[in-house]
């Protein structure tokens, strides 16, 4: 570390306590469950001196995430996006408002990851990352080990890489919060730091901080200040005034406004002008004026309105979870004697162009009673590691079960709505809910390894993208705040100049927290929803889009139609039997995955038909053969019987010519020398929902058109049978053909595209918008604006509802926070009100109930619902906030 830099001074008043989880978990190398059981029989190191230069400094860039507190306003991301751009060490910051995080690349060489955390802890953003305490470190012993005082031990811990935040309790524990990656160099880079700072390798315990975070020290100032206010009311009823009212009064601004104060000069030393800088100087102003009461109410406001807008949208992200948006930062793993089953060593494909090793026939063992679990963080979970899946909790990484039967939701991949059951054996994928449990895995992969990383890390990237008129919206606040700060000199000078409380009745409600959130809110809230189905959308650009689109372009097959072929006559040859030929047909293609063999199957499990044993089963080129008893047979074309020897009686020939006139396939079935049975097949079969769909559409006044290769007078048939006319119906189109129609309706209406993702490609490339009908497992998913799973085309309605519904969200939103925020500074300007409190919380209530408008597309949640679940968290909050207060300053210090 070399010379010792001169140490930062954040302000802050969160301290340095500590208490462990209450329960216990049997240890196991690198995570321990129950720290306070191992500090007696572990010797900490004691040997010589390490000074702190000679601690490993980690070096090179590396892309970090981790979740922020306190992250509640556009405004507030944009400004603590402003503080980073001054930081040498970071560079492509991120931070995003709906989610709640902050994303970067940090260069280690310039400065540790702990600056950076600080920086947005003093700006009112602590980490929101669980505890751990290092097992076995006596703080004492570790600072002497180091050649430092206890008291700057933080401080060595803080620089290490990974260390977002470091705290030495007062029973000589030392606690770090570290960033969750899956960047093995960064991991390790950790770990022998942290060795080296120890004299041992480091092993972990999850635990609990008392140390009060900055949203709790608001709620015990706003509330030690409420009942100051009332008495400073009560004191001038009773015609007290003059000193002794500031006197009561001061104590209760400093203690109420204590935490903006703090975030506002955080904000000015890193050269940015937040919403906090502007109520500290309006109450600060209030105070010179010997406003008392003002400034009491407007500090007291400010705590519990932006605790209030916070919790708002944490219950609005919680609203969002759910559709392959995110893995889980934790993981349930399984310690002792636990479920063993015998290494696997087949692959099989789990999906299309994905393995994933799977036992063939594996033996399991179920783990005895003395198998315990312990929480630990995700990035030291290994493949081969064993961990439990709860009913309801989101599946940390990809593994096999090995003991537990469950449900799996699928709904975010495919579409089903129905839990899909799964057992021993059976692989689960991370980022799925398990629906019901538990279950015990064995890991197969961990983070970006697992099958489903790919698509998670694009549904969350493309619910942060906003739409194209935020970006209208954050020009024209660029403006309009620098326009309200100055214009507000400018109102004083020449219209008010014997009043300068204008200026700070002005710069109250000149932040447009409102405004920025009135486009983001309702996009995320509606891109949730939408994945919570399966839907993937790539952004709120696409979603504004959809909501606009006038006409919809359909391709048949895989969209209107299943395209998997079914069975549609068997016709048999004279004096044979039904019953016997489907016998035949199911022993022989009871091991194919030929389209036209899943048909057959799908129609003899459907009569309950039993497969006969037909051994010596071999692929020829005609199809399939094999022998019963002694005797050959065979399902085979019928353009190849002849040159097999095969003589067809002339009703299966019929049928045959039959089937190509129609555009039908057909199957053989040859037994000896002679044909016994003909089985046709119609290659596409209507979904369910189609005609629906079609009238849907039409309902919400949007025209359709198929467009499909197929024949032209096969299409025009299916258009009717699904409620089109004739003109609306174009086959035989190649996929150029394709092309140039969607862009010649593109010249004249809003066009959506719907086709499969591949043959489609280009055509949903130059439509409005792209929609690919599938699974998350078998499209491309660059391929279009949308991706749609299941097999229901009504789903297409639904997101065209979902995103006209978002629209006509986000212009209430709009409109409504246009209006108040102008109607605030023309009320000042009128001298409507002259009163700091009352811009104050007409600020605040809108910006919750923009959040709250918008957070009800998430769940269909009413707004109401969604208030009061906020205003009584806000009211437990508070309490809690208390409770921690009075068990670390007013309770016994715990005895070592």
């Amino acid at each position: 570390m070399g010379e010792e830099a001169p140490e930062e001074v954040f302000l802050s008043l969160e301290d340095d306590d500590v208490a462990p989880i209450p329960h216990p978990i049997t240890p196991e190398p690198s995570i321990v469950a129950n720290p306070m059981e191992q500090l007696e029989p572990v010797d900490v190191v004691e040997a010589e001196l390490v000074e702190p230069a000679v601690v490993e400094q980690a070096t090179g860039v590396y892309e970090v995430m981790w979740p922020l507190l306190g992250m509640d306003c556009p405004d507030c991301a944009s400004k603590a996006t402003g503080a980073l751009s001054y930081m040498k060490q970071v560079s492509e910051s991120k931070i995003t408002v709906t989610s709640g995080e902050v994303n970067m690349k940090v260069n280690l060489e310039h400065g540790p990851l702990s600056e950076v955390a600080s920086v947005l802890r003093s700006l009112g953003h602590a980490p929101d990352v669980e505890h751990h305490e290092l097992v076995g470190a006596k703080a004492s012993n570790i600072a002497k080990r180091n050649g430092v005082p206890v008291q700057k031990l933080e401080r060595v811990v803080k620089r290490q890489p990974g260390v977002l935040d470091a705290e030495v309790s007062d029973d000589d524990r030392i606690l770090v919060q570290l960033v969750s990656t899956a960047n093995q160099q960064l991991l390790d880079a950790r770990q022998r730091a942290l060795a080296s700072i120890l004299g041992h390798d480091p092993t972990f315990a999850k635990a609990q901080s008392n140390r009060l975070r900055p949203d709790q020290w608001r709620l015990i100032g706003a509330g030690i200040a409420l009942p100051i206010l009332a008495l400073v009311m009560l004191t001038e009823l009773l015609g007290m005034h003059g000193r002794w009212i500031g006197a009561l009064a001061l104590p209760g601004v400093v203690l109420g406004g204590l935490q903006m104060f703090k975030e506002a000069w955080a904000s000015l030393r890193n050269l940015q002008m937040g919403f906090q800088v502007l109520t500290s100087l309006a109450v600060i102003g209030a105070c010179i004026l010997e406003m008392w009461e003002e400034a009491l109410i407007v500090s007291v406001l400010v705590a519990f309105t932006a605790h209030l807008e916070g919790d708002a949208l944490v219950k609005a992200r919680e609203a969002m979870q759910g559709g392959l948006d995110r893995l889980p930062r934790t993981a349930r793993k399984v310690t002792g004697p636990a479920a063993a089953c015998v290494t696997p060593n087949t692959p099989i494909v789990a999906a299309a162009g994905f393995s994933l090793p799977m036992a063939s026939g594996p033996v399991l063992a179920k783990p005895t009673s003395t198998s315990t679990t312990e929480t630990v963080p995700i990035d030291l979970v290994r493949p081969g590691d064993k961990i439990e899946i709860r009913s309801g909790e989101l599946i940390p990484a990809d593994g096999r079960i090995i003991e537990g039967k469950g449900a799996l939701d699928k709904a975010p991949l495919t579409g089903e709505s129905v839990p899909v059951d799964v057992g021993p054996g059976d692989v689960i994928e991370a980022g799925l809910v398990l629906a019901r449990g538990p279950v015990v895995c064995e890991v197969l992969a961990v983070g970006d390894e697992t099958r489903l990383s790919g698509l998670i890390d694009a549904v969350h990237t493309f619910r942060e993208e906003p739409p194209r008129l935020h970006s209208g919206i954050e020009t024209f606040t660029a403006v309009w705040v620098p326009t309200v700060l100055f214009g507000a000199f400018a109102v004083w000078y020449f219209v008010f100049p014997g009043d300068w409380k204008i200026i700070l009745l002005l710069w109250v409600v000149a932040c447009p927290c409102a405004l920025l959130l009135a486009t983001p809110m309702p996009h995320a809230a509606a891109l949730s929803n939408a994945a919570q189905s399966g839907v993937i959308v790539r952004g709120g650009e696409a979603l504004e889009r959809m909501a606009h689109i006038n006409h919809v372009l359909l391709d048949k097959t895989g969209t209107l139609t299943s395209g998997r072929p079914t069975v549609d006559r068997i016709v048999m040859a004279k004096g044979r039997r039904e019953s016997a030929a489907l016998k035949l047909m199911m022993g022989l293609e009871a091991r194919s995955n030929h389209p036209y063999a899943l048909a057959v199957m799908d129609r003899c499990e459907a009569l309950g038909v039993e497969p006969a044993k037909i051994s010596d089963m071999a692929d020829i080129e005609a199809g399939v053969e094999g022998r019963q008893g002694s005797t050959r047979v065979a399902f085979i074309r019928p353009d190849k019987a002849n040159t097999m020897g095969v003589e067809v009686p002339k009703p299966l020939n019929e049928a045959f010519n039959d089937a190509k006139r129609e555009g039908h396939g057909a199957s053989l079935l040859v037994k000896g020398d002679q044909a016994i049975a003909l089985v046709t097949f119609v290659h596409d079969d209507t979904r369910d929902g189609s005609s629906e769909l079609i009238a849907s559409l039409h309902q919400r006044g949007i025209t359709v058109e198929i467009l499909s290769g197929d024949h032209p007078s096969a299409v025009t048939e299916f258009a009717r049978t699904v409620g089109l006319p004739e003109s609306a119906a174009h086959g035989g189109l190649s996929p150029e053909q394709k092309v140039a129609w969607v862009k010649g309706r593109s010249k004249s209406h809003i066009t959506m595209m719907v086709g499969d993702g591949f043959n489609d490609a280009a055509a949903l490339a130059v439509a409005d918008v792209g929609v690919a009908v599938g699974t998350g497992e078998t499209v491309n998913l660059e391929a279009a604006d949308i991706l749609i799973p299941g097999d229901d085309p009504r789903m297409l309605t639904h997101m065209v509802d979902l995103a006209r519904k978002a629209q006509r969200t986000l212009m209430q939103n709009l409109f409504f926070s246009v209006f108040v925020t102008v109607t605030l500074v023309v009320a000042v300007v009128q001298q409507w009100y002259d009163q700091l409190w009352v811009g104050v919380l007409i600020h605040e209530a809108s910006v919750i109930l923009v959040i709250l408008n918008g957070a009800r597309l998430a769940r269909q949640g009413e707004v109401g619902a969604l208030l009061k679940s906020t205003l009584a968290s806000m009211r437990d909050d508070t309490l809690e906030a208390f409770k921690s207060f009075r068990n670390r300053y007013l309770s016994k210090a715990p005895s070592a």
